[in-house]
């Protein structure tokens, strides 16, 4: 007969002020995180498990706005208990909030650790189930050492017996509770739940924590959260060359602007030919075919069209993919018009349609000396290089 799994109850603590991470008006538990608050993150963690029946927030009685602008809701979320001046306290409030639920096991977890996973929880709650306690840890790997008070180093110690603690601390409901009600009234300072339960003689067995499930306390870890979560990006570069001829007119769109010339290009839009090798390398770099198959010379709805429009098509299909632009490199090869004077015009416009900075558009402009057919004056040639970072895919 398979037995019965535990009923799991889990208090987030999550009613400090995070004074360590320099703000004063929003907690580290609020804060964002990729989008979405730290506590939010770290609340989806255990309504997400299958092994956890039961979450009780317990919170700050000066956030309770704050924590009903998060939104949450779920049916395993328990009505939200206010913690008091110090953790011991906050936790032995949910503790007490508990009873009616009676729980087998419950499961204690910094507000502040949103990264915990499923495989940590799940260990927590089978080692608590057979031996009382259970603690996440990472054993020490760096050289431990003692300092004395003004700095200097007093002795090595042995680092293998050494461990950095984590939550989820998962226990016994009644052992913990009963720890904590001895713990109230106890001249002693305790800085987590595995050290009452030490203090009170309940068996405490460390698991394996995992790096990745950090506390968020200073802005730094912030940081590093946001990075933990970022998607994983590839750099590509994409090439462009196109050619106009000239015909009669008297001036031409080059990068988007209008140059006077003693001709015109000729094409089936504007004929920019500066923006069609950058749309053709932006395709490119994207591996998602060239202008010709967006936006075939034979439909007349392209007929003397903008070819800025070229350019924001093929940007708008990067960013619905999540990439960015890094970098646009445009060379115009002829003879005529001069192109050093119109240059930085060019790269405002370029950076205009593109959406990116200026700093990242560079345009220049060179001759065949007098060779070929852009040295016959008879056309204007362009090429054009483009750096994209996009998620990876495979």
């Amino acid at each position: 007969m398979t037995p019965q799994a535990p009923k799991v109850a889990v208090i987030i603590v999550a009613a400090g002020s995070g004074s360590r991470m320099g703000s004063t008006e929003m907690p580290k538990q609020y804060q964002n995180l990729a989008g979405k608050p730290v506590l939010t993150r770290t609340t989806e963690a255990f309504v997400q498990s299958n092994a956890v029946q039961k979450v009780l927030p317990v919170i700050n009685d000066k956030h309770e706005t704050m924590f009903a602008d998060l939104g949450l809701n779920d049916a395993k979320l328990l009505p939200l208990v206010f913690g008091g001046a110090d953790r011991q306290t906050s936790v032995f409030n949910g503790l007490n909030a508990l009873k009616d639920e009676a729980p087998d096991i419950v499961l204690i977890h910094d507000a502040a650790r949103p990264f915990v996973s499923k495989e940590l929880i799940d260990k927590c709650i089978q080692t608590a189930a057979t031996f009382g306690g259970a603690l996440p840890a990472l054993q020490v790997t760096d050289t431990l050492k003692k300092a004395n008070k003004d700095g200097s180093v007093e002795q090595t110690l042995d680092r293998t017996a050494h461990y950095l603690a984590q939550t989820p601390q998962a226990f016994k409901y009644e052992l913990i509770l009963k720890a904590h009600q001895s713990a109230a009234t106890a001249d002693t300072t305790f800085t987590d739940d595995a050290s009452i339960a030490e203090w009170a003689g309940l068996n405490v067995k460390i698991v394996d924590g995992e790096p990745n499930n950090f506390k968020i306390t200073i802005p730094q870890d912030l940081d590093r959260a946001e990075m933990s979560l970022a998607t994983p990006m590839e750099t590509r570069v994409g090439t462009g060359f196109d050619v106009h001829a000239f015909e009669a007119g008297d001036h031409v769109i080059l990068g988007g602007i209008q140059i006077p010339h003693t001709a015109k290009l000729k094409g089936h839009s504007d004929a920019d030919v500066g923006l069609h090798t950058l749309t053709d390398a932006l395709y490119g770099a994207m591996a998602d075919g060239d202008i010709g198959q967006h936006f075939p010379p034979s439909e007349m709805e392209w007929h003397k069209a903008d070819s800025a429009q070229f350019l924001e098509h093929a940007a708008s299909r990067l960013h619905e993919r999540g990439g960015r632009l890094v970098h646009l490199d445009l060379t115009l090869i002829c003879e005529a018009p001069k192109i050093g004077p119109h240059c930085e015009k060019m790269r405002q416009r370029i950076a205009q349609i593109a959406d990116v900075s200026m700093s990242r558009v560079s345009v220049k402009a060179t001759t065949t000396e007098k060779l070929g057919f852009t040295g016959r004056k008879e056309g204007i040639a362009a090429q054009a290089a483009v750096t994209i970072e996009v998620p990876v895919k495979d």
